[in-house]
């Protein structure tokens, strides 16, 4: 049996030592590690990324399959509820790094079935609306960015677009401001901002900075 790490990343900004980092950091002896670089998760199909496949040729039967969070799988709904009862079927089990969450088909009560369902819905329609909400808050972003005057950029943010995605990811999963900020490496001033400020604002400060 072994416990594999799925990291995917799309940007230049994430990077796969974080995600391998943050799931050690958290109790789990990874036995290996496949990862995506450049990959969208709303757009393309686990299955349809090379080391995707890969996964799918490697689980087996008693395997642990870790993600940081559902949305390291994919962006879109559809394929993220297809992916994880693919693998429940195949007796893998899939746990998430943010939230230490277990999904596996070992329960054959039909509530706790019908529970567990509906969470793994909940999670992967938050991961697609949420990935929506980015997009548009870029071109947002963008838009303001190249509207506003050039020689008042505004004050630096004092995070980089790893640390603010973070935030945001651990902010929609519902987690709570002290952890998100040492989790982040922030402080809670710092979170507290991200937090309250208009995501096309965020990505303009951003962009402006060249960060």
């Amino acid at each position: 049996m072994s416990v594999i790490l799925y990291a995917r990343v799309s940007t230049t900004d994430q990077t796969i030592e974080h995600q391998e980092a943050q799931a050690r950091k958290a109790g789990f002896q990874i036995d290996t590690v496949v990862s995506d670089q450049g990959a969208s998760g709303l757009s393309t199909k686990l299955a349809d990324r090379s080391e995707g496949r890969r996964l799918y040729d490697m689980l087996r039967m008693g395997d642990t399959l870790v993600v940081r969070w559902v949305d390291r799988l994919g962006r879109n709904y559809q394929d993220v509820c297809d992916v994880i009862r693919e693998f429940m079927r195949r007796g893998v089990t899939i746990r998430t790094v943010i939230n230490n969450m277990t999904f596996d088909g070992a329960t054959t009560d039909p509530i706790q079935q019908a529970v567990r369902d509906a969470l793994i819905a909940f999670m992967a329609a938050t991961a697609q609306a949420q990935a929506e909400a980015t997009k548009e808050a870029q071109k947002a972003g963008i838009a303001h960015a190249q509207t506003k005057d050039t020689k008042y950029l505004g004050r630096k943010p004092t995070y980089d677009r790893r640390q603010y995605q973070l935030v945001m990811d651990m902010l929609a999963n519902g987690e709570g401001v002290s952890t998100i900020a040492k989790e982040a490496g922030l402080t809670r001033q710092t979170v507290l901002r991200i937090k309250g400020k208009a995501p096309d604002q965020a990505e303009a400060n951003l962009l402006a900075w060249g960060l």
